[in-house]
């Protein structure tokens, strides 16, 4: 079953962080941001373990995650519920699953391991706008309103 379709695949090019949330053997949940991360296929999210001593650790004791992403100007993503492993570089399959993230990363991130996700669910994330006011709220609406607050404008377009 393809669960991470095109559209899931779009949102998580335009995303530049996704939030990985594990827990460790007591069961308190951590949330950790991670900057290098994409869709592997429509069935894997692959993720840099670049500074993630503590999600690592997690997946020993408890492999189940949720990994989110969202477009902060719309205000729109996915949730990914699914079963994660650590990949460590000097373990068979390293290279294959790296690839993409030493293509984003490169040589300013040094990749130890890699998280794979496979997905079991997806969610759509909306920003409650969508929901509670759906006849008057827009995504060029909500993405003007996110640059106000961020205090950012649009690229001009270059002739």
């Amino acid at each position: 079953m393809n669960l991470l379709s095109p559209e899931i695949i779009a949102s998580a090019s335009r995303s530049v962080l996704c939030w990985l949330a594990t827990a460790d053997a007591q069961g308190q949940p951590n949330v950790s941001p991670k900057e290098v991360f994409g869709v592997f296929d429509p069935n894997h999210l692959v993720i840099a373990n670049i500074a993630s001593p503590s999600s690592v650790r997690n997946l020993w004791h408890n492999p189940r995650v949720c990994v989110s992403f969202i477009d902060i100007f719309v205000q729109k993503g996915f949730k990914v519920v699914g079963t994660a492993r650590n990949v460590h570089r000097d373990e068979d399959g390293f290279d294959h699953w790296s690839a993409p993230l030493v293509a984003l990363a490169g040589p300013r991130f040094p990749i130890h391991s890699v998280i794979v996700v496979e997905a079991l669910a997806v969610e759509p994330i909306l920003a409650p706008s969508y929901r509670l006011h759906a006849a008057e709220t827009t995504e060029q609406g909500q993405i003007q309103s996110a640059m106000c607050r961020y205090g950012v404008q649009p690229r001009q377009a270059t002739p």
